[in-house]
């Protein structure tokens, strides 16, 4: 299956403002970007070559530590503003070699489920889609407030949970892409495959302080599987 060449881009920026230095923040004794490094590392059947992009220097300073490549982001790439697509695009045109794809890792989420990579990139290539993102069931009744009033979005007032059509969020946890959808300004391509996964793992997204002790606490008592 693997007669394809994959870089795993894991974009990390210094200028967090809801929680400073997030990236470079330990949970059990191993800083935020290692959980995403290490697990790039152990899927190197899958990952050709491991970077990360990113303006700071101690941040910079962790990944060479951990024997990785980092291109140096520029500062306009590094504003709360700019794009995930502009940094994947960014490490693309700096870089020398040619890989057919891209696989996202954000350090913003640290759990991921151990076979979840090797899975999810044997149903990108036997799908022949053009990009996977990793999305998870909800079962929350949602509702929008029109005019001071809730109104049910993706049901009826009264409705059971259980009986709700099936919705689901983009999780984060990974992305798989051709190189050819990035280079041409798209993030996903036409033809994405939605991935799903149902793991605690995949409600944990570090935004802000709380968002961080919830990971800690993920981390502590559903050991990686």
């Amino acid at each position: 299956m693997k007669n394809r060449k994959t870089i795993a881009i894991i974009p990390a920026r210094g200028g967090s403002k809801r929680l400073p230095k997030k990236n470079v923040l330990a949970i059990n004794n191993k800083l935020l970007l290692e959980y995403s490094i290490d697990y790039a590392k152990r899927n190197l059947d899958t990952v050709d070559k491991i970077v990360v992009s990113t303006d700071d220097e101690e941040i910079k300073q962790v990944a060479l530590r951990n024997n990785i490549e980092v291109i140096d982001r520029p500062q306009k790439l590094a504003s709360d503003t700019a794009s995930t697509l502009s940094v994947l695009k960014h490490v693309l045109e700096t870089i020398d070699e040619h890989y057919d794809e891209v696989i996202l890792l954000q350090p913003t989420n640290p759990c991921r489920p151990e076979s979840l990579l090797k899975m999810a990139y044997k149903v990108y290539v036997e799908s022949n889609v053009d990009s996977l993102m990793t999305v998870s069931p909800s079962d929350k009744k949602l509702g929008k407030i029109i005019d001071d009033t809730f109104m049910p979005y993706n049901y009826t007032m009264g409705q059971r949970s259980q009986d709700l059509d099936p919705l689901f969020y983009e999780n984060g946890l990974l992305y798989i892409a051709k190189t050819k959808c990035i280079l041409e300004g798209q993030l996903l391509g036409d033809n994405n495959y939605p991935y799903i996964v149902n793991h605690p793992y995949a409600n944990v997204d570090i935004d802000t302080k709380e968002d961080f002790d919830y990971a800690a606490f993920i981390l502590t008592n559903y050991p990686n599987e």
